[in-house]
């Protein structure tokens, strides 16, 4: 298993960058970062980007091993549902992105709801 974890951090490395620089963007705009794995951003730019989203109510979301909140409060919330999706990036790495839009727009299409539906959020809220 000692190489499992190394590959699954590589998997994952492209949306844990595209993180990072939200991240240090929020960091240079007043922002906080909790020094845990997998990195957590909060406040400043962070916020900001959060609030530029299609649903005002995303509270936080994740990318990679990084997990981006509105507010620290925001983070403590919604934990334990952002380290579901952290492993699903280390399964699907860079697929993951296209194959959550893919399964939102088939849902969509269906005249279901792309985000509720959606099997990843299912799977992160325990479904």
């Amino acid at each position: 298993m000692l190489i499992i974890r190394p590959i699954a951090i590589i998997w994952a490395l492209p949306y844990t960058i595209l993180g990072l620089l939200i991240g240090l963007f929020g960091l240079c705009t007043r922002g906080r970062v909790l020094r845990r794995w997998p990195l957590e951003f909060y406040g400043g730019g962070v916020e900001w980007f959060l609030s530029r989203l299609p649903s005002d109510l995303v509270m936080a979301m994740t990318l990679g091993h990084v997990i981006l909140g509105r507010t620290k409060a925001a983070l403590d919330i919604s934990r334990e549902h952002e380290l579901v999706h952290v492993r699903q990036y280390e399964r699907w790495g860079p697929f993951l992105g296209p194959a959550y839009w893919a399964c939102s727009l088939f849902l969509w299409l269906r005249g279901k709801d792309g985000y509720h539906d959606n099997p990843f959020e299912k799977e992160a809220w325990g479904e």
